[in-house]
């Protein structure tokens, strides 16, 4: 037993020196443009007032306190919620953006919303307004309807997608002629 607190001393002394260990610096990161949080494969439950008005589920968020921005990746999807819970719209998109100044969500690329009345509204880029809670895009979108197929540039719509204004219509036609 005496040698073995002996030979956990000498190991102990050995094993201890001066000799510090610096870590690698890599120069040319700017600490501004990396996020201050980062997950993967997350999902975000939006509430007030202890009831649901919105889940964000995405594969990757990236939040940035310099920039006032949080960056969605990996195929982002939003289930949006009435006031009795139930599930209204859901959209989804490639990618995302969040304005954390102002809590409007930009949904960018490959875009879709449903409702759950079957209008499905489809565009390049679209943006949800927190500030009265509407869905709007200047870009072009197509609207299908179970009623209807309307084409146009510019929209916005309640976020249930069942009041909605194309700006610019291109192109109308009842679904019944199709």
């Amino acid at each position: 037993m005496k040698y073995f607190f002996s030979l956990i001393l000498v190991l102990v002394i050995t094993s201890c020196n001066s000799e510090q260990v610096k870590p690698k610096i890599i120069s040319g990161i700017k600490t501004e443009e990396m996020p201050s949080q980062e997950s993967w494969n997350s999902k975000i439950t939006f509430s007030d007032s202890g009831k649901i008005k919105a889940v964000l589920i995405a594969g990757q968020i990236r939040v940035f306190e310099q920039s006032k921005e949080t960056l969605l990746d990996s195929n982002v999807t939003v289930y949006f919620y009435d006031k009795f819970e139930n599930q209204t719209t859901t959209l989804t998109s490639k990618k995302g953006r969040v304005d954390d100044n102002t809590n409007n969500l930009y949904a960018i690329d490959s875009v879709v919303a449903v409702n759950d009345s079957g209008v499905v509204i489809k565009t390049q880029e679209m943006m949800w307004r927190n500030k009265d809670k509407k869905i709007v895009s200047d870009k072009y979108v197509v609207i299908t309807s179970p009623t209807e197929v309307i084409e146009g540039y510019g929209f916005e719509s309640d976020q249930q997608l069942k009041n909605y204004v194309i700006y610019n219509v291109t192109y109308i036609t009842r679904r019944d002629s199709l």
